[in-house]
């Protein structure tokens, strides 16, 4: 949250030293779509990657339970860590003074000129591509160790497609954050039901792909006991 919502206001806020070096505004934002995705890629490369699984994202760790991944305890507990680390990371944005609050820190509001429905669709679509995704590259032994590396690329192409309709979200607690700090929740519910909606439409399509994913983590999958003793159990027979 800190490090990619910097990048937005570094990038976006009025007066902006970047506007000078990339004046196109869809350059800034597959740039920042970019960034922002790689942040989340490195952290999945992380000791606390390996640790945590990295999901960052309560849409990602409702997947994970709903294909029977992580217990429902466990969820909960994810969910609340992840609303917990955005306050938190979104607290020291306050530094960034009035170019921060230019851009209300980053915080994610209807695009004007979009109705409601369309708004909740864009982050819904967006949200569907990022679990399919996910579901996809986790499914493949071969194409799991991309993982990361499909994360940023994915990003770049939605932000610059989704930004000026929703923000491009896909997260419930990266919208939580800048709204605690920066006091607007206009619409905030939209990134609850969007990335909610988009979340389970996509594990539904791709339910036989979210099966044959082994450990609750987007890295390190051979590192984890559990998921290789899933893996023997599969190809010995013993679990379809």
């Amino acid at each position: 949250m800190l490090i990619g919502l910097s990048s937005v206001i570094l990038m976006f806020g009025d007066g902006n030293p970047v506007v000078a070096l990339i004046p196109s505004l869809t350059m800034r934002r597959v740039l920042n779509g970019f960034f922002f995705g790689s942040v989340g890629a490195t952290i999945a490369l992380s000791p606390i990657g390996q640790v945590s699984g990295a999901h960052v994202n309560p849409i990602v760790t409702m997947g994970f339970w709903l294909v029977g991944k992580l217990k429902g305890r466990t969820a909960i507990g994810y969910v609340v860590a992840q609303f917990v680390g955005a306050t938190l990371g979104s607290i020291p944005l306050l530094l960034w003074g009035s170019l921060g609050r230019s851009i209300s820190y980053g915080v994610t509001v209807p695009g004007k000129g979009y109705s409601i429905t369309t708004v909740i669709l864009g982050e819904v679509a967006t949200t569907f591509c990022l679990i399919g995704a996910l579901c996809i590259f986790l499914a493949f032994h071969r194409l799991r160790r991309y993982t990361p590396a499909m994360i940023p690329c994915l990003f770049a192409i939605m932000v610059p497609l989704e930004a000026a309709v929703s923000g491009t979200s896909v997260n419930p607690a990266r919208s939580f954050g800048p709204s605690i700090i920066s006091g607007i929740w206009d619409g905030w519910w939209i990134y609850w039901i969007g990335p909610l909606t988009g979340g389970l439409l996509a594990i539904l399509v791709f339910n036989s792909l979210a099966k044959r994913i082994e450990v609750a983590k987007l890295y390190y999958f051979d590192s984890d006991p559990e998921g290789i003793l899933r893996r023997v159990q599969r190809q010995s027979g013993a679990v379809i």
